[in-house]
């Protein structure tokens, strides 16, 4: 007799992502996120959120938490996102997603977490003032995928981990309770070039919105005349950019202006240095300003619009609230008859 295949997710592909609104969105999100969600949206079923229910694992203004949130929803429909194709939701406004991760923390064991590299970064050296949620909020993340059975998730380096426990969560609440196949492991979608953008300040560091420095990072709010600014001062060195890649990565702010200006352009960088290199940064900052002038002031209009009437992004947002609820409450319902809950 021979061993059985696995059985495994029949389902139809669907993707997930969503951003924390923990401050203001920069060239980074947009680079390695959102355009990435705009061009999905029309090749699979894509469900995006606004990560409030994350957000809070550490302390958020409640006065200012529902305005970042309108905010990240208006940069997802800048950025190419269609509401009419896309789900873009608060995560905090469909229930099933924190009713499945107390499920899942049932289901997910202790010593998977210890091994979460992030809280342990997070933290620091005084874990014990933080927030269970902060420890805990992996399992959240398995619920948000899993919850609408999401076949992908677009992941960076940091979120890898993260998607190998949704997998473990899976495939052990699948073997606890006799459901083979039930629900999906979900595959990451490496995010490719423009993914992983540096500090203007510092080639060496990610940009992020929590970087004191403004000048660090170009948010997506920001004018055109600020973009320029902002180009025309990041950090460089006095050397011509180089020919070839190998002498490129060995210089990371001239490596990090070159991977923007690809990434924006939709090229690649041996292309760029095909036509930029023996040229200093006198030549090629005005171009990399032009250029990111060109691709991003527009979003930033755009924002600055959605922003000025809050009522729109609040229908956008109550709708595909209802949409997400209605795809993730027969997830839901199934699991708790699974579970063995009394009335389901």
């Amino acid at each position: 007799m021979t061993d059985q295949a696995p059985v495994v997710y029949a389902g139809p592909a669907r993707v997930l992502s969503g951003v924390q609104p923990s401050g203001a969105l920069h060239l980074g999100n947009y680079l390695g996120a959102l355009v990435k969600f705009a061009r999905l949206q029309h090749e699979i079923d894509t469900f995006i959120f606004v990560a409030d229910l994350h957000a809070i694992t550490v302390w958020q203004d409640p006065a200012a938490l529902a305005q970042q949130t309108r905010e990240i929803a208006a940069a997802y429909i800048a950025a190419g996102l269609d509401p009419d194709k896309a789900t873009i939701f608060p995560q905090s406004a469909v229930r099933e997603h924190a009713e499945l991760a107390w499920i899942f923390q049932c289901v997910a064991r202790l010593g998977w977490l210890d091994r979460m590299t992030q809280f342990k970064e997070k933290s620091g050296k005084h874990k014990e003032r933080s927030s269970v949620g902060l420890y805990t909020y992996p399992v959240l993340q398995a619920a948000d995928i899993l919850v609408y059975k999401a076949t992908h998730v677009p992941v960076g380096e940091d979120q890898k981990q993260h998607l190998e426990l949704t997998r473990d969560i899976a495939q052990k609440f699948n073997h606890d309770f006799g459901a083979p196949g039930y629900f999906p492991l979900p595959d990451p979608l490496i995010q490719g070039p423009g993914a992983r953008v540096m500090s203007l300040r510092d080639g060496a560091a990610k940009m992020s919105k929590s970087d004191p420095s403004d000048y660090s990072r170009i948010n997506l709010t920001d004018d055109a005349d600020t973009i320029a600014a902002k180009i025309k001062k990041a950090r460089t060195d006095p050397e011509p950019l180089p020919e070839t890649l190998e002498e490129l990565t060995a210089r990371a702010e001239a490596d990090n202006l070159v991977g923007i200006f690809a990434a924006l352009a939709g090229r690649t960088k041996a292309e760029v240095l095909a036509e930029y290199a023996g040229k200093g940064f006198g030549t090629f900052k005005p171009a990399l300003a032009e250029l990111a002038v060109e691709k991003l002031a527009p979003v930033g209009d755009r924002m600055r619009g959605l922003l000025g009437d809050p009522a729109v992004l609040d229908a956008i947002l109550a709708k595909g609230a209802a949409r997400a609820s209605e795809a993730a409450a027969p997830t839901l319902a199934e699991v708790k008859k699974l579970v063995g809950f009394w009335g389901a």
